[in-house]
């Protein structure tokens, strides 16, 4: 601002000082003009009176007198003018400074704001970056907290599944050793059966020595009548096409007979005690063949194979087994066969 003031005030010193040696030059033009008119009157004497020329003089002289008067206050004019210019100028510039200044700080402030923008950018930023980073590192945590928890899961679970197998094995091992000793029992039950018949047998020989002659006669006419008759029950049962005619319990709807006890079963039933039907009572009774084993009658529900033998019943070693929820009879000559029976306890 002040080297403006400076300029301006030395324009105006500059616009003062050609503006007078201007004026004085037109001065100067203009008194040999005024100087000319007196003379021109002067070269007609005659045609003129005296008096006239005096007073046109007279005029000229007011208007050399005015024209200094006028060329002064026209310079002050002037003078004022630039002044007022110079001052308005000024004004102007003042106003442009101020405009310029207002500007200025505008930008300077919009500046600051863009960089408090950018530094709230930038922190935002580097809030976000650092989220991220917090995040990926929760992420990362997690993952390696679930594959932890996965490997703990797998350990546990081969730990579980090595527990179960020795389990397992144990449980075999023990149930092998059960069926051992079953084994052994079912075998010592075995021979004391056979020790049993045999002395049974050995008792009804004897017995039947004992007998008179006659009674012998008679008893084995008896025998043959009853053999004869129960032989025909036998053969009266005997399939056709016993895979077509046979139906086990599941067929007939479920077995609903007695059942024998676990601790009875144990001990005379089972594929280890087989035995032969008619080394036990036999007796028909509603068009059945019934026979005793174990302390139990057992009656035949389905029919027989036609494959098997005719005398099958007397020949062949048969056992009984639960199983399916029910009672069966099997022959060990036809193992894949099972016929259907009813259990009786009397």
């Amino acid at each position: 601002m002040k080297s403006i003031g400076i300029i301006s005030t030395a324009a105006m010193t500059l616009l003062l000082g050609f503006g007078a040696p201007a004026f004085t030059r037109q001065d100067q033009q203009e008194k040999p003009k005024q100087e000319e008119h007196p003379a021109r009157p002067e070269q007609k004497p005659e045609q003129k009176p005296a008096n006239p020329p005096k007073q046109a003089s007279q005029p000229k002289q007011q208007h050399s007198q005015q024209q200094p008067q006028q060329q002064q206050q026209h310079t002050q004019q002037q003078a004022r003018s630039q002044q007022d210019h110079q001052q308005k100028q000024q004004q102007q510039d003042q106003a442009n400074s101020n405009k310029q200044q207002q500007q200025h700080a505008q930008q300077q402030a919009k500046s600051q704001q863009d960089q408090q923008q950018k530094h709230q950018q930038q922190a935002n930023t580097d809030r976000q970056q650092q989220q991220h980073a917090q995040q990926q590192a929760k992420s990362q945590q997690d993952q390696q907290q679930k594959r932890h928890q996965q490997q703990q899961a797998d350990t546990n679970k081969q730990q579980q599944q090595s527990d179960n197998t020795q389990k397992q094995e144990r449980q075999i091992a023990t149930h092998q050793q059960d069926q051992q000793r079953q084994s052994q029992q079912q075998q010592q039950d075995r021979s004391a059966n056979q020790s049993q018949q045999q002395a049974r047998g050995q008792q009804q020989r004897s017995d039947q020595q004992a007998h008179v002659q006659q009674v012998h006669m008679q008893s084995q006419q008896e025998q043959h009548r009853q053999e004869g008759e129960q032989q025909g029950v036998w053969q009266q049962h005997r399939a056709s096409n016993w895979q077509s005619e046979h139906r086990d319990w599941q067929q007939r709807g479920g077995y609903n007979g007695y059942r024998i006890p676990d601790a009875r079963y144990s001990g005379y039933f089972g594929s280890d005690h087989s035995f032969r039907i008619y080394s036990y009572p036999v007796v028909i009774v509603g068009g059945y063949p019934r026979f005793q084993y174990g302390g139990y009658w057992f009656s035949l529900a389905d029919s027989w194979p036609e494959y098997w033998s005719n005398n099958w019943y007397d020949d062949d070693d048969v056992y009984i087994n639960y199983s399916d929820d029910g009672y069966y009879l099997y022959n060990r000559r036809y193992p894949r066969d099972r016929i259907a029976i009813n259990v009786y306890a009397d």
